[in-house]
Parts: C-alpha cells; sequence; structure tokens
C-alpha cells in the first residue's frame, strides 16, 4: 500500500509510520505492506485526498482542516480548547462510540475511510516581541495562522492581528518584520528555525493538533477480516509509538531552542480560554456538532 505524508525523513510520522508498515507485513506474512512517500513527494494534502478517494494511493495522512472542506462536523474536533491534552486526545480518537459515525462519513460520498488520528502536540503562540501572558498583550501583533476560518476567528479573538499565509513563507515574513510572530507547535518551531527569528514563546496551548490517517474504502472492504484486524491492531501500536517519539522531540525541540536564547514563559490561561469561548461556541452548529462537542469533553474529566 501507497501512503502520502507531507512530512520529512526525520519527523515522528515518518519514523513511526514506517515501522507500521514493517510490522503489519511481517504480521500478514507478506500480503500487506506500507510505503511511506515523505515530503510531500505524492502531491499536497488537498490534491492526494482525491487521489486516495480514486484508489490511485491507497492511504494518506492529512491535517484536521482539510478533512473540513469534506464534512464540516470534522471542525469540531479542530476547535480550541477542545481538548485538555495529548492523552485525552487519543482517548477520543479511540472511542468509536464518540467519533464512529463521523470516521466513517465520508465513505459513502468519498470512498474514504478515517482509521484513526496522530497528534500534532499543543499549539503555542511565538513572537518577536514577548513575552505574552494576556490577550492584550497581544494587541496590533500580526499572527500567522493556517488558512482556516476557524484558525482566524481563534488568533483574532486571542487579541492578536490573524494573518493567513503559506507555512513556508513564515520565516522570511518575521524575519522581515511582516509578521510579528506565528502560532505551532514546539516542534515545527524548531525545526523551520522559527526560534532564529522568534524568540519569545508563550505556553497558551490553544489547541492540540491532529492529523488523520485516510484510507481507501473499497480497499479496506477487500482485506480478509483476519487481515483487517491486525491492520487495525498494528495501527493502535503506531499511534502509540509516535505520542511517545512527538513527547520525546517536543523535549529535545524545547533544549534546543531554548539553548539558543529562546524565551517560553506561563499564561494567563482563563483569560486565553474566556477570549475563546465565543469562537468555539459560534463553531458548533447544529446539535449534532454540539452532541460530539459535549461527549468529548465529558471524555476529558
Amino acid at each position: 500500500m501507497v501512503l502520502s505524508l507531507n512530512q520529512s525523513e526525520t519527523h515522528p510520522s515518518y519514523i513511526a509510520l514506517t515501522g507500521f508498515g514493517e510490522r503489519l507485513k511481517q504480521a500478514t506474512d507478506g500480503r500487506w505492506d506500507i510505503k511511506v512517500y515523505p515530503n510531500e513527494t505524492l502531491g499536497a494534502q488537498q490534491e492526494v485526498i482525491q487521489l486516495v478517494s480514486d484508489g490511485a494511493v491507497d492511504m494518506l495522512i492529512a491535517s484536521g482542516t482539510q478533512l473540513e472542506n469534506l464534512n464540516p462536523e470534522f471542525a469540531t474536533l479542530n476547535l480550541p480548547t477542545v481538548f485538555n491534552s495529548i492523552d485525552h486526545q487519543i482517548s477520543v480518537l479511540r472511542n468509536p462510540q464518540i467519533v464512529g459515525e463521523l470516521f466513517s462519513s465520508l465513505e459513502e460520498s468519498k470512498n474514504l475511510t478515517v482509521l484513526g488520528g496522530l497528534t500534532q502536540g499543543d499549539r503555542n503562540l511565538y513572537t518577536a516581541q514577548g513575552p505574552i501572558r494576556t490577550p492584550e498583550d497581544l494587541a496590533g501583533m500580526k499572527i500567522r495562522v493556517q488558512e482556516s476560518d476557524i484558525h482566524i476567528a481563534m488568533l483574532n479573538a486571542m487579541g492578536g492581528s490573524a494573518t493567513p499565509m503559506s507555512y513556508g513563507e513564515v520565516y522570511t515574513a518575521m524575519q522581515s518584520g511582516v509578521l510579528d510572530g506565528a502560532e505551532n507547535n514546539e516542534v515545527s518551531y524548531t525545526t523551520q528555525k522559527h526560534n532564529e527569528v522568534a524568540k519569545y514563546v508563550a505556553r497558551t496551548r490553544h489547541l492540540v493538533g491532529l492529523d488523520y490517517m485516510l484510507i481507501n474504502s473499497e480497499l479496506l472492504e477487500k482485506m480478509n477480516p483476519e487481515d483487517r484486524k491486525i491492520l487495525e491492531a498494528e495501527w493502535q501500536k503506531t499511534v502509540d509509538e509516535h505520542v511517545k517519539l512527538w513527547l520525546t522531540d517536543t523535549q529535545g525541540a524545547i533544549d534546543k531552542a531554548t539553548a539558543s536564547g529562546s524565551k517560553f514563559n506561563d499564561v494567563d490561561d482563563e483569560a486565553f480560554r474566556k477570549a475563546l469561548a465565543p469562537v468555539v461556541e459560534g463553531a458548533l452548529k447544529g446539535e449534532k456538532a454540539h452532541a460530539l462537542y459535549e461527549d468529548i469533553k465529558e471524555a476529558g474529566k
């Protein structure tokens, strides 16, 4: 099976997914194997989603914002403050009573099944000037966000001026002063060398990011029950391995950034949560979205 990934060979996702393929091949006596293609070799996520739907590519790791375009109900899992932690997030993704219907919602219309998800970890703010402790400290600051209505609303509510921009342009934009900062996890902050141009990191933990594993539904249906059970079991091992790798890399990224002069600080959590509450409520459209949100929050108690 061919799996498309937009990360590099050193990223926790590539390492975990490569191990996934090796274990699957061994457990099925070579009947099934997974070849991971990193660095968007097979195309950008939006393009590859269609390729997986058509059956030209078998599997794909896609960001949560991409799935919102296919079914708006996925937006609930991408909301700020919806998850308390990575552990909370993973427990929800593994609970079919909460996400089972959502994960199968694209099968009939798009020929896509969501096998599960991989964490992107806590997302924080980082700025060229700081420290940032309250929403008021972000006044007038242009902060890069992903091209998502929710992310734009999220950053504006947090006190800054949301500036959608492609990921590859962020370093130069911060270096030149076009941007005052951005928001992302610690791994991306360091691997993209954003720590060179934005030395202040505010631990807002406003969002626990999420990637999804998509597989062509027809291919999944063709697997015999025994092999499918093996696939699902090995996937769960992959999720656990990825979390371990992610936490290790996160601490390594923090240590590297600190050594380079970055300054990490805590924030007024209550002030940021209060600011983000209207964004969450405004994004929950319809009874199903509210019910899903309540189930997720209940699971985190």
